[in-house]
């Protein structure tokens, strides 16, 4: 029993003030990775969103919607080569300046422990989910040794499930450098572990940061192409 013992928060490494009261004494005893200061900084995405990306519409022009799509889930939609690939995409906050510093020490610092901060609400979200395989977004072997882990599958590992190393990158370049176009028309940027069935299976995706969408629609074409039966994704940033 740790009674009134501090946490430090992940994030910003001021400690947390414990809870205080009969409550906090006879329940359950939780960790806390982040403090109330850090959690207010990250904005959580809410209210009248696209059907597919997750993009809020309160920050969007009108004439970039059609009905329940941003314009570029329609533009994607549109064309038959990527059409309905990826169900749905679901991320849990708005790449606010915060978030983006987070995500950089995560990713390009190496600070694994980050991971623990976003484990529950991630579980919250798959929780909702049907889900058979739950697949992290690969890095490269050159990116990977860069970084020293996966932080996709990190997030997994942390929110207590096991990832399912269904897919492995061919084409190494930063595709964070490229533009929306050079994207779409990359070749095929995964391959797919042949020795895994993925037939009539439902698989969510895990990621960091949905940007284009590119990336998660690349890994979707080839699993609906190989039999899947549905994929959605899931990102910590939209």
């Amino acid at each position: 029993m740790k009674l009134f013992q501090q946490d430090r928060c992940y994030l910003c490494h001021q400690s947390i003030p414990p809870a205080i009261g009969w409550r906090a004494i006879f329940s359950a005893e939780k960790d806390h990775f982040m403090c109330a200061g850090c959690e207010g900084k990250l904005e959580t995405i809410t209210g009248d969103i696209c059907r597919i990306c997750c993009r809020p519409f309160r920050h969007l022009d009108e004439k970039f919607r059609l009905g329940e799509l941003c314009h570029d889930c329609l533009r994607w939609e549109q064309d038959p080569q990527w059409q309905g690939n990826l169900v749905k995409n679901t991320s849990l906050f708005l790449y606010n300046d915060f978030l983006k510093e987070v995500i950089a020490v995560y990713k390009f610092r190496g600070d694994y422990i980050v991971a623990k901060v976003f484990a529950d609400r991630i579980k919250e979200e798959l929780q909702k989910m049907e889900v058979d395989l739950l697949v992290p977004i690969p890095l490269s072997e050159e990116r990977l040794y860069e970084r020293g882990f996966n932080q996709a599958e990190a997030l997994l590992l942390e929110a207590g499930y096991t990832p399912t190393a269904l897919l492995t990158r061919v084409h190494s370049e930063k595709q964070s450098k490229k533009s929306r176009s050079e994207r779409i028309h990359l070749p095929q940027v995964f391959a797919i572990d042949p020795q895994i069935n993925i037939q009539g299976k439902n698989i969510v995706l895990m990621d960091d940061i949905y940007t284009t969408g590119s990336t998660l629609r690349h890994a979707a074409k080839l699993l609906k192409a190989t039999g899947a039966a549905s994929i959605q994704s899931l990102t910590i940033a939209r």
